[in-house]
């Protein structure tokens, strides 16, 4: 399938979304497809091998959007582990480091005291990705993930912190899946205007599966009003790529053309 190039100058498949496709084989898909951005991450990078990626996709005349993912800073080692991310960024070209912030730390209870740490966290690490031409993207997960994954559960409380640096070193990741049933997401995301780093899109269904992380489906197929999201970022001055980024067990089952075939006409049907 190769859709109008003009059509999908701002889409960008995330790597996720076909999970057991191999790299090369992903990299010549986006091509054969008209596909501009990919959306990498870390784990698979390194398996393939970091440098090697970089020239496969570099090669391919791919640009890569985002790589997920630095953050969990309740890790013993989150500090080496989140500089060797942006550095991984760096060499990939990616412009954008997406950070989960991580849930509670173990025994604690303690969630203002969680995200205060994030905040000194990212500090932390801003000199390193500013130095590396790196965004540091805080992305807020919904509220039931903020025990295990993730205490920034809003966008109002990734701008926080984002709002303290310059927008090109920390930003935040606008996630529909995320954010679509907060009611004052949209004043938010006019809030964030240049601190947008990302927008990524999927769609919300139920009942959601066990475990609540593969719950996420192809543009179009839940209830999350993606269009109206999108204009919103837009309005807040956003142009860079639109990710479609999928977990869901039955969709990775099914062969990695597909996937793209069907990410493509959702985005173009319900997000465009």
């Amino acid at each position: 399938m190769t859709a109008d190039r003009t059509a999908l100058r701002r889409f960008s498949f995330n790597q996720a979304t076909a999970q057991h496709w191999a790299l090369p084989e992903l990299v010549a898909g986006c091509v054969a497809a008209g596909v501009p951005g990919l959306g990498l991450w870390r784990e698979p990078v390194a398996e393939y091998g970091l440098a090697r990626c970089a020239k496969l996709v570099r090669g391919a005349g791919l640009a890569v959007t985002t790589l997920c993912r630095g953050g969990f800073f309740t890790a013993g080692d989150w500090r080496d582990q989140n500089l060797r991310a942006i550095d991984e960024a760096a060499t990939l070209g990616a412009p954008v480091l997406v950070l989960v912030s991580g849930g509670l730390p173990a025994g604690s209870k303690d969630i203002d005291g969680a995200r205060a740490r994030v905040a000194d966290a990212i500090a932390e690490l801003a000199p390193h990705a500013d130095a590396a031409g790196v965004t540091l993207a805080i992305e807020p997960l919904h509220p039931m993930f903020s025990a295990d994954r993730c205490v920034i559960a809003t966008l109002g409380q990734a701008l926080n912190i984002a709002e303290r640096f310059a927008p090109s070193v920390v930003g935040v990741v606008v996630d529909a899946y995320h954010v679509w049933w907060d009611d004052t997401v949209y004043e938010q995301i006019a809030r964030a205007s240049e601190w947008i780093a990302s927008f990524q899109v999927c769609d919300w269904i139920t009942p959601l599966p066990e475990g609540v992380l593969l719950g996420r489906a192809m543009p179009g197929d839940g209830c999350i009003e993606l269009r109206r999201l999108r204009a919103a970022v837009d309005a807040a001055g956003y142009t860079g790529p639109i990710e479609v980024e999928v977990f869901n067990a039955e969709v990775w089952a099914r062969p990695g053309d597909q996937v793209l075939a069907a990410a493509i006409d959702g985005y173009l049907r319900e997000v465009t």
